[in-house]
């Protein structure tokens, strides 16, 4: 069986690119191999900033012959029908077949393709693939059609058979002509030389200088970063990221170390480390013993007589001056941040957030509104949490975060500090953002975590009441990203939150702009001065405060002229909450499901008093599929089932609802007496450990009751002929299912 090797070598292949080619020059060579009927036993991918490698182990020398049949028209079909159907299968009118069919009979042409060279299809293959290779941008030069990332230089293609013969694959492509011959590293390579498959391509462009593993290239780099920091009694700052794009830039990696200048020890280690990384690609080394960025590692393409002094130097100069604008944003921000940020909050007014929702200082008001609504809930200062969302912020108008937005937040705590501001402040700046994805630690710090809900709370708000919701798979606001982050800093901080009274009242505050907004001279009356002030800086009168707490409590709005304005402007609310808070169960649904829980106990326990309490929720389901599991739990469900069917048959078929006046007077047998007791029993316990919120009580109590259950099933006739015993069971199946919907919807569970 030969073994196939590919090279496509060109310019160089931006870094970022690199390992999603590999796969796909790997993918669509294999599947098109496969699909010509060429089966194989292995294959694996290389790239290096020129070529995209593709070595496939064992492939067979051709694809087998195929026969195949192929059903025609009946015999008595029009003879032109026959003739089309002949010359579409190739074959003659003797050589048809004439078979039953449960129509009538048929003709069946038996069609035999013969089997193919491995190099007629590789050769096939390999031209389409690079023709319509799924590069994200790629360019012509020249005066050819051909389009790819960069220019094209070569194709090496041979198949070397179990002899060690290699072959050159047949192909040219727009003028270039498959060869077996490559080139090594650009500027210490010997030039152009043949292989003879991919063993010895593999050496060769070793002694060429070229790693052909991007793996193999990043272990490298690191090692020799680790070593050179150890050396220096240093450590290397891990950044991943930063470590596969390098990997991607160099074909043959030499490690080199150097000097930060002292004057930029004052700058925070965050923009030492992101100015290094984003301008010039530099491995961050700290010190320690001072928690330091002091020195930087830098990854060269080529070995130099003077060990890489020269290549320091010119990248120190470099480093240098790029150091020194960091530097000048950092005094810069710091006389505005000692003067208490004043002038960033200004700027901030005239900063859109999103059009219709106003501008980003309107949105610090309302988040300062219901960050301070939350603190005393979450364990925070109403007060602190107040000023963090006031200042939280303030950074994005500042010169460092304005050059490195990846900075927001964490020069925000900076600036906080500096402005003499409490560190639970100073810290929220920093942590209101998180989580940006699933792996991210939430926030813990009490006042972070009223900002981080309030922040996230009004953007899920804020674009609801605007119907930009997420659809499908378009969620161009990260707004599952939103919710996902609620519920972790709700769930892993042990919070029990009513979030409709939030929500409710946050969809208002935006409804009511949004409102503001849109009125037009002479259309708002008695509300007009102070909705102007909502529209024109997102903030609120005491008495106007006051009507939306209430409407957030629940109490609704006075019976005042203001009062039905609010509730004409609000008249969407309850059904905007209803739907975002649908949402948010279902973005806890698939994080329950990440955490092994099953869907269908999941829904048990959303639509019960407490849905809008997601840790009341979770704790239901935790304390459900726990019981679920012991064979009592699972008998239970099977006989509340029983129970719940014939009483939901029963009552559709009386059309009256059997819901109370069980009396255990006219129970009959000893099974019977032994429920009513049972239930009894249960029914306090319960309903006592559902207000405690002890729901493993609850569901504990509730699986006892499975015996008893059982036994009335086995000895007892629900139905009986006896109307008032009949009707007495029936209210007894109904006190069953009440006491075991208390703490979960069991009506809900599969099977």
């Amino acid at each position: 069986m030969p073994d196939l090797l590919i090279e496509l070598f060109s310019e160089e292949i931006p870094a970022r690119m690199q390992a999603r080619a590999a796969d796909d020059l790997r993918r669509l060579m294999t599947d098109g191999l496969v699909e010509a009927g060429l089966t194989y036993a292995g294959a694996a991918a290389f790239s290096t900033p020129r070529r995209l490698t593709l070595a496939v182990e064992g492939l067979l020398d051709e694809c087998p012959a195929v026969t195949e049949e192929r059903r025609g028209p009946r015999t008595d079909a029009p003879e032109k029908a026959i003739e089309g159907f002949q010359r579409s299968a190739g074959v003659a009118r003797e050589d048809l077949e004439i078979r039953d069919d449960k129509k009538g009979q048929v003709y069946i042409a038996r069609i035999t393709r013969p089997g193919r060279p491995a190099a007629d299809i590789v050769a096939e293959v390999l031209e389409q693939v690079v023709r319509n290779f799924p590069w994200p941008k790629s360019m012509r030069w020249g005066a050819g059609s051909l389009r790819w990332v960069r220019p094209l230089h070569s194709v090496l293609c041979i198949l070397t058979n179990s002899a060690g013969e290699a072959h050159v694959v047949p192909l040219e492509i727009d003028g270039l002509r498959a060869g077996d011959t490559t080139e090594g590293h650009r500027f210490m390579g010997t030039g152009r030389f043949a292989v003879t498959g991919y063993e010895d391509y593999a050496a060769r462009l070793r002694r060429d200088k070229v790693m052909l593993d991007p793996a193999e290239r990043a272990r490298h780099i690191l090692q020799e970063a680790e070593n050179l920091a150890f050396a220096a009694g240093m450590e290397l700052v891990a950044d991943d990221g930063l470590l596969a794009e390098v990997a991607g830039l160099v074909e043959w990696p030499v490690a080199l170390m150097g000097e930060i200048g002292q004057e930029f020890m004052e700058l925070p280690a965050e923009v030492l480390q992101t100015s290094m990384r984003e301008h010039q690609k530099f491995f961050s080394v700290r010190n320690p013993k001072t928690g330091r960025i002091e020195r930087f590692i830098t990854v060269a393409n080529i070995e130099t007589a003077d060990h890489g002094a020269t290549i320091l130097a010119g990248n120190g100069k470099v480093l240098a001056a790029r150091l020194s604008d960091a530097r000048f944003f950092w005094l810069n921000d710091l006389r505005v941040a000692r003067a208490g940020m004043g002038p960033w909050l200004e700027q901030l007014g005239s900063v859109t957030f999103e059009r219709q929702l106003g501008s980003q200082a309107a949105r610090i008001a309302r988040i300062r509104a219901l960050a301070r609504d939350l603190g005393p809930l979450v364990g925070a200062d109403a007060d602190q949490a107040d000023e963090a969302a006031r200042v939280a912020k303030a950074d994005l108008s500042s010169e460092m975060v304005y050059e490195f937005p990846e900075l927001q937040g964490v020069m925000g705590s900076y600036y906080a500090r500096e402005a003499g501001l409490p560190d639970a402040v100073a810290v929220a700046c920093a942590e209101h953002y998180a989580p940006l994805g699933p792996s991210d630690a939430v926030p813990v710090a009490p006042v972070s975590v009223a900002v981080a809900l309030a922040d996230k709370l009004d953007t899920l708000t804020g674009f609801w009441a605007i119907d930009q919701r997420p659809t499908g798979s378009k969620d161009p606001f990260a707004l599952r990203r939103a919710a996902l982050g609620v519920i972790r800093i709700v769930l892993e901080n042990g919070l029990q939150l009513k979030l409709d009274r939030h929500v409710d009242a946050q969809l208002l505050r935006h409804k009511i702009a949004l409102n503001a907004r849109k009125a037009s001279e002479g259309e708002i009356d008695t509300l007009e001065e102070i909705l102007r002030e909502v529209a024109e800086r997102g903030v609120f009168g005491a008495a106007f405060r006051a009507v939306i707490d209430r409407i957030g409590r629940g109490d609704g709005a006075p019976d005042t002229g203001e009062g039905s304005l609010l509730r004409s402007i609000g008249d969407l609310v309850p059904d905007l909450s209803t739907d975002l808070l649908a949402f948010l169960h279902d973005r806890l649904k698939v994080y329950l499901r990440d955490e092994g829980l099953r869907h269908d106990v999941i829904d048990a326990c959303l639509e019960l008093d407490g849905g809008d309490d997601l840790a009341l929720i979770v704790a239901r389901a935790r304390a459900l599929q726990e019981v679920l599991t012991t064979e009592d739990g699972e008998n239970l469900v099977q006989g509340f089932k029983r129970a719940n069917n014939i009483l939901t048959q029963a009552e559709e078929r009386d059309g009256v609802e059997y819901s109370y006046g069980a009396d255990v007077k006219f129970a009959e047998g000893p099974e019977e007496k032994a429920l009513f007791a049972a239930l009894d029993a249960a029914e306090g316990a319960i309903a006592k450990a559902v207000e405690a919120e002890d729901f493993t009580a609850a569901m504990a109590a509730m699986a006892a009751l499975r015996a008893p259950i059982d036994a009335f099933f086995e000895a007892v006739q629900v139905n009986t002929d006896n109307a008032v015993v009949r009707r007495n069971r029936l209210n007894l199946l109904s006190r069953i299912r009440m006491i075991c919907l208390q703490a979960a919807d069991l009506s809900k569970l599969e099977g």
